[in-house]
């Protein structure tokens, strides 16, 4: 067993732009899986809030589909959920964990965050990349942190394979996320190999050229297609449990994974997020923040893999919730889907003005 001091504690000020430190003792165990299975918090862990469980199950129950919920309150520790044990599909989530892991580098004086990086013809992704369509006859010059800002605030799938080749590509990036304890959370694969074999493809340099991994896409069998969905969504790569999820954002926000300096760093791209404004963001009241990343997977048969939001949630008084809302797989109109994110936040607040003792506006 062994005990690990973390003396710098970012609490809620880090996502609204300041950062209040606080002493805390973590033990890290051999139990368990993960980082929720291995974090322990000196003081006894609370459970949640039964009113607040009670809503999340009604809410997930309503839905009708698989759905994995789980909120953690990060000062106190106890989690609240639904199917929050079993792994679910992170797709775009996580390049959350791979610019952790590159911070984590940048930390150990291993990578220059200013540091010049060229992209040429062999970085090109799939699907959304905009820094791809700068790559022209000489390359394209940028740096670390350019690359990170556009993995967390535009999810762009080129500047995040390619902060992977700088940890040494996914066993690099696992290995680094072993070191920090967060073995619950995968990234598993470059995200164009994880898109092409979702898709039953095996990735090939002009799939980043245009519209031509989507016509490879459509030209193949529907039989094919669907036989390497469902064995991505029977063991997928790219996994991680809501549970885990959230006891890695909480870890995050109280610093124990990286430096003050570079917690900020990530909280803030977070929080400059530019996806899913209408997914977790959409059911905040006022005085609420989020510093968050969404995932989207691909569409097939009438049906859309992979759509989740997680993040830190900060409440008026700087309280901190980690949430995670991840389907699986949904049938359900867009709409609906953004109204069963926006009801999981709503709950998180009115369970917040419940124990805060503040009445809830009409």
């Amino acid at each position: 067993m062994k005990l690990v001091l973390v003396a710098a504690i970012v609490l809620a000020g880090a996502v609204a732009g300041g950062l209040a430190i606080a002493d805390r003792s973590v033990r890290l165990t051999s139990g368990g899986s993960g980082l929720a299975g291995r974090l322990q918090v000196a003081k006894p862990i609370p459970p949640a809030p039964a009113a607040l469980q009670s809503r999340l199950e009604t809410l997930a129950a309503a839905y009708g589909e698989e759905v994995g919920i789980a909120v953690t309150d990060v000062a106190t520790g106890w989690t609240a959920g639904v199917d929050a044990d079993r792994p679910y599909p992170q797709q775009s989530v996580s390049k959350l964990w791979v610019a952790i892991a590159v911070m984590r580098a940048v930390d150990e004086g291993r990578i220059d965050p200013d540091g010049v990086v060229t992209l040429g013809e062999a970085d090109r992704s799939v699907f959304f990349q905009p820094v791809a369509y700068r790559i022209g006859a000489g390359g394209y010059q940028t740096t670390v942190s350019d690359l990170l800002r556009r993995a967390l605030v535009e999810s762009d799938n080129a500047a995040n394979d390619r902060l992977m080749r700088e940890l040494g590509g996914p066993d690099g990036v696992a290995l680094a996320l072993q070191e920090m304890g967060l073995t619950g959370v995968k990234v598993g694969a470059f995200e164009r190999d994880l898109q092409a074999l979702t898709a039953g493809l095996v990735w090939q340099p002009d799939y980043g050229i245009g519209w031509n991994f989507e016509a490879a896409r459509e030209a193949l069998p529907r039989a094919t297609r669907q036989a390497a969905l469902d064995a991505y969504l029977a063991a997928p790569l790219d996994g991680a449990a809501p549970g885990e999820i959230t006891a890695a954002l909480a870890a995050l926000s109280r610093g124990e994974l990286l430096s003050a300096a570079s917690t900020a760093r990530v909280l803030d791209w977070m929080t400059q997020a530019r996806t899913g404004p209408r997914r977790l963001k959409g059911g905040l009241p006022a005085g609420w923040s989020i510093a968050h990343k969404t995932g989207t997977g691909q569409d097939f048969a009438g049906a859309s893999v992979g759509i989740n939001d997680v993040g830190l949630l900060t409440a008026p008084d700087g309280r901190i919730y980690a949430v995670a809302v991840m389907m699986r797989r949904t049938w359900k109109p867009v709409p609906e889907r953004l109204a069963f994110m926006q009801s999981v936040t709503r709950a998180v607040a009115e369970d917040w003005d419940r124990t805060a003792g503040i009445q809830t506006a009409d």
